[in-house]
């Protein structure tokens, strides 16, 4: 049975991670924003201190850790930056298909790699036509005498930049649809694979997208993840086990949200008495406090079942749509909270608010949620 009561280990996983918050990223958080710098000193430390890659089999170095081991900690770290967050826990979705459908000597390599070394792993699925629509995906994946050539472009993938390897998609023949889906691994350095610009973002400015272009890299059967053909249902099973980690991160977004605005309604006076009296605040504070309830209990539940190799798509797919809408919403109300001054950069629910709308958008949009939804639901007969 779900029990959302958490044990010794992962209350001091909360504590590390939520001093390295409160010390490292939250004094530099705004700065970061502010230049639209990638934050390398950061993620350095938070490798040094253990923070990334917690979910990786301790066979090639990891901790061995659980999905919601690693939800908590996203929790934390998003409390201080959206933006830090997302590309600390972008090395997970990285190594996901490796775990999920990678051979032995696959996992010995990559995962091995990042654990031994604080580089990044990028997630290369979206495609200019292709988001939502995993299966429209051109990309192709040709044989070419015993190995294959991979040509095509890949959008908003996060960390791309920066990333030593890649795991991502492609497609055997466009009419093939989902059935022609192939997943593949291979190193930033192979020769065809070069980086586009930097995406000038709304929010989430710390955490770099760029385009991939695969022009006729050379791949062998070595560099396939799983078999050619079955790719669709890798980025899946992929998209289950990481949609929790983006609730859970909703949830830290959220808590910084009603943290900030009762600070700030205490403080604030109209009308001869703090803003806080007033029953229009209280009631967008005691939403924040719904909403981060809820998301707490939903992210928890989708890693509690992934945990245990319960496959049930609804649950992630819940935790990640129900998450993102409420961070929106409980930004909007701490901007609101903040009057005027919640609209300039001087006070953080600004950047929160900007930072909160991509957690609507990546990983599947909350509308392509709802069809997840739906679709389990109605297919129960």
């Amino acid at each position: 049975m779900f029990d959302p009561s958490y044990s010794e280990e992962q209350q001091a996983l909360i504590d590390t991670t939520r001093k390295f918050t409160r010390e490292v990223i939250i004094p530099r958080a705004h700065e970061f924003d502010e230049s639209e710098q990638f934050p390398l000193e950061i993620f350095k430390a938070a490798f040094e201190l253990g923070l990334m890659n917690v979910e990786l089999p301790e066979a090639f170095g990891g901790l061995g850790l659980g999905t919601l081991d690693g939800c908590l900690m996203a929790e934390e770290l998003a409390y201080g930056c959206a933006a830090i967050a997302t590309s600390i826990m972008c090395n997970h979705l990285g190594a996901l298909p490796l775990m999920i459908a990678g051979s032995e000597a696959q996992k010995q390599r990559y995962l091995t790699w990042l654990t031994n070394e604080p580089i990044f792993a990028s997630y290369a699925c979206s495609e200019p036509e292709a988001g939502s629509d995993v299966a429209a995906m051109k990309t192709r994946l040709h044989r070419d005498g015993d190995g294959w050539r991979l040509s095509g472009q890949k959008r908003w993938i996060t960390n791309a930049g920066h990333a030593a390897f890649f795991t991502g998609f492609a497609t055997l023949d466009p009419k093939l649809g989902h059935k022609g889906i192939t997943g593949f691994v291979v190193e930033r350095e192979r020769a065809g694979i070069s980086i586009g610009k930097k995406e000038k973002k709304l929010g989430q400015r710390a955490s770099e997208t760029c385009d991939v272009i695969f022009e006729d890299v050379k791949l062998t059967d070595a560099d396939l993840l799983g078999e050619p053909g079955k790719g669709f249902y890798i980025a899946m099973e992929t998209f289950d086990k990481s949609r929790p980690m983006i609730a859970a991160q909703c949830a830290g977004m959220i808590r910084r949200c009603m943290d900030e605005s009762s600070r700030y309604a205490k403080e604030r006076k109209t009308f001869g008495k703090p803003i806080a009296e007033h029953q229009a605040i209280q009631f967008m504070i005691a939403d924040m406090a719904m909403a981060y309830e809820s998301t707490r209990l939903l992210y928890s539940k989708a890693a509690w079942e992934v945990d245990r190799g319960i496959k049930r798509t609804i649950t992630s797919a819940v935790a990640k749509c129900s998450g993102a809408d409420l961070a929106v919403r409980s930004a909007t109300d701490a901007v609101q909270v903040f009057g005027g001054y919640g609209y300039t950069r001087e006070y953080p629910v600004e950047k929160i608010y900007r930072d909160a709308k991509l957690m609507q958008i990546y990983e599947g949009t909350s509308q392509i949620q709802r069809m997840v939804i739906a679709k389990n639901i109605l297919l129960r007969g």
